[in-house]
Formats: C-alpha cells, structure tokens, sequence
C-alpha cells in the first residue's frame, strides 16, 4: 500500500525551445518602447474615448462590434490605475500624467506577440514541417504591419490573435473557443463552423464508430461552437451593462425605456413620473425609429407657406415637425374628445387600446390634425398641421385613433416610456409618421412628419412612445404651462429586463450608420493586396519623427502568389482526381485541403466581406486576412518542395524526405528520419532529494510514443 514512498516520485515535462524562442521575440519586438511615443496615434483617440466611459461607468455605443474588445482594452486602463480623466479629441495630442500609456497599450502587445508562436503551433497542428512552422512564425515576427498595430491601443492585433486562437483550439480538440472581438471575427467563426460541418459528415458515415461515440462527437461540436459562444456572447454584454449603468452622450440613440434604465440623464427627468397615460395628461411623444436623428413631435407658432417652391399650394395651417432637441413646445395633451377640459379627472382615466383622444399642443392649444392636403416634401402624403380656424370650409380633422403596438390584449393601457403607440386618424385612416425629410428654411431645418395613408404593416417610423409625462391640473394656460405634477414614484427601469436591453442594443449596433465620409487615408480593398497604401500614423511636431502602416511588400506579394498558387494546384488536382489521376496519397491530399480550407478559407472570408460593407476602409481591415495568407505561404513552399520538386530521395506517405547531410543531427531511434526537429529540453526532477536536467535533440515520433508529465511511482 505504501510501496510508492520506496521510490522517488519522476516528473518529466518537455520544453520546446523554439516556442520560447519565438516567443521571447515576438515579446520583445512588441513590448520594447512600448511607450514611445506618448501622444496619441490615429485611432488611439477613437478607442481612447471608450475606454474613458469604461472608467467612468458611463454608457455608449459603438457599432464596430461586440464589447468585448473595448473591455480588453479598458482592462489595460484599469489594471494602470486610469482614471478616465483625459480629452481624447485630437491625433498627436500629448498624455498627460495620469494616462498609464504602458498599461493601455500592453494588451494588444501581448496579443500581438502571442501571434507569433500560435502561427508556428498552427502549421504544426496541420502536419507540416518544423521548417515550414518556423517560417510561418518568422514572417508573422517580422511583418511590420503586424508589429506596428499589436504596439499601439488598437483592436486588430487582438482580433488576430482570437482568430488564430480558434484555429488552433479546433486543431487540437476538435472544437474552437470562440471569443468575438469585432463583428469581423464572426466570419472566422462560420470558417469553423463549416470545416467542423464537414469533419461531422466524415463522422457520421465513420462505420468503426458506435451510434453512441457518433452522436458523443457531435454533441461535443454542438457545445463547442454552439452553446459556448452564445453563452460568451451573452455574457460579454452582461458585464457591459452592467459595468455602464450612468447616462452618457449615446443615450439618445436608445429607446426612452433604454435610457431610463441608466442613472442620471432622462431616469432623473423622468423619475416620479405617472405610468399610466390619462386623458387630460401632459406628454412629450418620441419617434421609435430615431432616424435621421431621435427626434420628438413638435409645433411652434410658424405655419406652412402658402405656395411652395415647387407651385404647390399648402393648407397655411400651423407647423408640426419632428424636432431633435428638447423644447417647450414638445409638450402636447391628450384630450378626451367628448370633453372640453384639459385636466386630468379625480381618479385619473386611463387611455386604452383603441381609444378616440385629440392631441392639443400646450404651447399654442391648438389640435394636431391631417387631411387631404399633400405633404410639402412627400406629395403622396397627407400634411400634418395644428388646426387654426380661418372660417372657411375646411372643418378640423383632429380625431386620433390610439392603437398599442406592444400590447399583450386589447384593453392594454397606455404606458408611459414603455408603450409603443401608433395614431391613425379617424377621417382618412392615415398613421402618424416621421418621413426623415429635412423641411427648407421656413422650417428652420426639422422633420417632416406626414400622415401616411398607404401604410404597409408594421415599420418604426410610425411607432411613437411616451417620454416625459406629468398629469395637468390647470384650466388656465398659463398655469398649466408653469406645473409640473408628481405623483408617487414608479421606477419603470425596473420592468426592462437584461434580454429586453440586449435584444435592444444588438438591433442599435447593427442599425446605426457609420459615417462614412471620405478620409485622407482611406483605401479600397483592391488597394490592399499590392499595398499600394499606407497610412501616417502620427507626426512628431518638433523632430518630424512619424509613425505609418506600412507592411512588408515582399511579404505581402508573397503571399498573394502562394494564395494563387494554391488555387491553381487545387484546381488541378481536383481536375485530375475527376479523371481518377491520384497525384497525391490520400493522407497528403487531405492535409492539403484542410490546410486550404483553413488558410486560404481564412483569407477569404476575411477580405472579401469588405466589397459589400459600405463603411470607410483603411488598410488595416487587411491585417487579419494577411496572417491566413502567411500561415500558408510555408505550407505552399514545402508542398511545392516535397510533392513537385521530386530529386532523389524516397516516398513516404505522400512526403519526399533526403538522406542527412554531413553533420546534421538525426533521431536515434529512428535512423534515417531526416526532418529537422524543434530543440526540446527534457527537465526531469525527482523527489525526494535528487533531480536532475538533460538537453537533447528529440524526434516527435518518440515525443509521441512518450506521454508527457508522466509519473513514476
């Protein structure tokens, strides 16, 4: 029972060198000077900005992608002590003191410099050689590209090293932890997903396998890529939300609901507002779309012209828009039709689904009316105005159909901040909408807002909410325009749930428009492959010392000829094979396609996507499709020097291998194995009391036979 105690407990672990190596330069080359220069450098003052609100708990919103990636950069700030407090408005602006420069910039570093020995583990993992892995590693080393944007506050080197990590992990067990970091990164992942696809077919027509190991490896594959990514995905915005919980300068772009979630801003505007609406409250109304801007129902005293520019004529009633700031006279009330007063009733009297209310301006007491007069900017729209009686046959249209888009039955009432509404005029049956039309000078620039009759099912533009509500109490106009009534708290934050935020923010990000003006630098994507672009980085003021991306031209034309190269050969075999002409083992020719499906694969879905974004480019979007080029610029050499290069030398599963030369170090146990090997460092301690270590050159056919950390009782 106690035998193992008469012998010394033997760990042994291998140690390849040139992994450490690699990594030790990839370390070096991007974490020396890390500092310099201390200014910002082009997007530096972009991401800078977010990380700010990170520190600040303040929320925004960013449609590059998922916040993953801003958190690792923030996570750098908050481990350097950040406070948050720096102006991030201008490229070349010097940081001041308290800007931990070192510990910002040290996660895309180390990201970067991680590159290096995953590309050497990937061309491994796809049973390439020692050489050819050391080549992919080397390139990945010495790419200026790569160096420059891994040393700088910038997201590409950490996108990088996601993709490749998902590689990898598929590589080596067969499933991939996926870790999205912009919304780029999603093309690798279906990269996976496909490859995975394939590799499960195989599975299932596998008849050595049991029904019970199948439907195992497939289950596996599910969680991997599957439910692990959406958990991650989930999670990743969790700690946003949870981590951004203060007002900030994106709130508009949300929802009412959105922002009353948040502390400070419209939740301290809105806190103690009624839930309900009642005939007779005071009510701002937002547009649910928001687009060209956030914008809120408005009228002011102006009225439309009487002849347009164009030789229309117009009903010369008063003015409603749809106005992008907050103002007095955004305010309306709901009027009971078959009442005159403007007050909210002891107990109040709920709106519900389907009621007839008037909307009265509070500012002008004048109705919000529609009839069958054309629209200034949308001539098969119906103009939308504020009634003014010129005693002439053009009686008031101001009846308004309420109808609760979100209800959950047909006697829902109307919710302040929650209740997305729609308003269909009685008469003509046209719907309130926002037509995003800037109105000419007499409109002093805002909306136009119309009355759409040939309204096509469901679309935002004509689904308002409820903002800032309070219940009237005055008769009196001037009063009424003085009060402001607060009865008992309700805390609607509380009824939008973390999934009903979510769902909110992923449907903002992939909506919201970039700007996507013109830049100096900006490039196309046929630009990036010959590198016929660059971009100036940043400028020393005094010295006129500069910083640019500006990659390898031999690196880069390099692998766009092993790109096409391989297409070629592919294109062959496939050719050939149809023709049931085998020029490859089978053995070989799958490692060749798996290397393609990965490597070229990797390139495409990476660089072509950008043909159909509409969204200013510069040249960096190519750097993580230039490292599946790299990866497979070595797996094209040795291919080329192994399977077409055929001098001498003998076969071996599809391999061409040369007897030694003169003074170059063989396996032991495997004479005549010619492969160059990675250097292992075999460390062997035993206790108690005796350890000892050995360098040696290792096969990794023995490495294989040998389970590493094994122990010896």
């Amino acid at each position: 029972m106690w035998g193992f105690l008469k012998r010394p407990i033997v760990v042994t672990a291998d140690i390849n060198l040139s992994l450490v190596a690699l990594t030790g330069m990839g370390l070096l080359s991007r974490l020396w000077r890390l500092t310099y220069p201390r200014a910002v450098v082009f997007d530096e003052v972009y991401y800078g900005q977010y990380i700010s609100f990170y520190m600040k708990r303040i929320f925004f919103l960013d449609d590059s992608g998922p916040p993953f990636g801003h958190m690792v950069l923030a996570l750098g700030g908050y481990l350097g002590g950040f406070d948050g407090n720096f102006l991030w408005n201008r490229i070349g602006a010097e940081y001041s003191s308290n800007v931990p420069v070192w510990s910002l910039r040290l996660l895309p570093a180390l990201a970067g410099a991680s590159s290096v020995p995953m590309a050497y583990q990937i061309v491994l993992e796809l049973h390439f050689s020692h050489c050819a892995a050391m080549g992919a590693a080397l390139l990945m080393l010495i790419e200026n590209a790569l160096i420059t944007q891994s040393r700088l506050m910038l997201l590409e080197s950490v996108l990088i090293f996601f993709n490749l990590l998902a590689v990898l992990s598929y590589l080596k067990f067969f499933n991939c932890q996926k870790h999205s970091i912009k919304y780029m990164g999603v093309f690798t992942y279906v990269l996976m997903l496909a490859v995975a696809a394939v590799h499960a077919w195989h599975l299932i027509g596998d008849q050595t396998l049991s029904n019970v190991c199948v439907f195992c490896h497939l289950l596996a594959r599910a969680v991997a890529l599957l439910v692990i990514p959406v958990v991650l995905y989930l999670l990743f915005f969790y700690i946003h939300l949870i981590l951004l919980f203060r007002s900030g300068p994106h709130d508009q772009i949300m929802s009412s609901a959105f922002q009353a979630s948040l502390e400070g801003g419209l939740a301290r505007i809105t806190q103690g507002q009624p839930l309900e609406v009642a005939f007779g409250s005071q009510i701002t109304l937002r547009n649910v779309f928001g687009k060209p801007v956030p914008c809120w129902l408005h009228s002011h005293q102006e009225t439309y012209p009487m002849i347009y520019e164009n030789g229309r004529g117009s009903s010369h009633q008063q003015q409603v828009t749809c106005y992008p700031f907050k103002d007095v006279n955004n305010w309306w009330i709901v009027k009971d039709p078959g009442r005159h007063q403007l007050v909210v009733s002891s107990p109040p009297r709920p709106v519900r689904h389907g009621d007839l209310v008037q909307l009265v301006h509070g500012m002008t007491t004048r109705s919000l009316n529609t009839h069958d007069v054309a629209a200034p900017l949308s001539p098969h729209s119906q103009e939308v105005s504020c009634y003014i009686d010129y005693n002439i046959s053009m009686p008031a249209q101001n009846l308004w159909r309420l109808e609760i888009v979100n209800r959950g039955s047909d006697t829902d009432v109307w919710k302040t901040i929650l209740s997305e509404v729609r308003f269909v005029h009685v008469n003509t049956s046209a719907v309130l909408k926002l037509s995003g039309a800037h109105l000419p000078d007499w409109g002093y620039r805002q909306l136009e807002i119309v009355g759409e009759k040939l309204s096509r099912g469901y679309h935002e533009s004509t689904v308002w909410n409820v903002e800032e509500h309070r219940y009237g109490a005055s008769q009196e106009q001037r009063e009424r325009e003085r009060e402001l009534h607060s009865p008992a708290q309700v805390d609607v934050s509380r009824n939008l749930s973390f999934m009903a935020r979510f769902l909110e923010l992923q449907w903002r990000m992939l909506a919201l428009r970039s700007d996507d003006s013109e830049h100096k630098y900006s490039s196309s994507p046929l630009e990036w492959v010959t590198l016929d672009t660059n971009i100036a980085y940043w400028l020393h003021p005094r010295t006129s010392a500069q910083i640019h991306l500006l990659g390898n031209i031999v690196i880069w034309i390099s692998g766009s000829l092993a790109l096409a190269i391989y297409v070629l050969l592919s294109s062959w075999y496939l050719l050939r094979r149809r023709r049931n002409v085998h020029d490859l083992p089978e053995d070989a020719w799958l490692r060749w396609v798996l290397a393609g499906a990965l490597c070229a694969g990797g390139w495409a879905v990476n660089y072509l996507p950008f043909f159909l974004m509409e969204k200013t480019l510069f040249l960096y979007h190519y750097l993580p499709a230039l490292t599946f080029q790299i990866l497979l610029l070595p797996v094209v050499l040795q291919h080329i020097s192994d399977h077409l290069c055929r001098y001498g030398g003998r076969r071996d599963s599809g391999w061409t291998r040369q007897q030694p030369s003169a003074g170059q170090p063989t396996c032991s146990k495997h004479m005549g194995c010619s492969e160059p090997h990675p250097f292992h460092v075999t460390l062997t301690s035993s206790w108690p009391l005796r350890g000892m270590g050995e360098v040696q050159k290792r096969c990794p056919d023995e490495a294989l036979q040998e389970p590493r950390g094994r122990s010896h009782g």
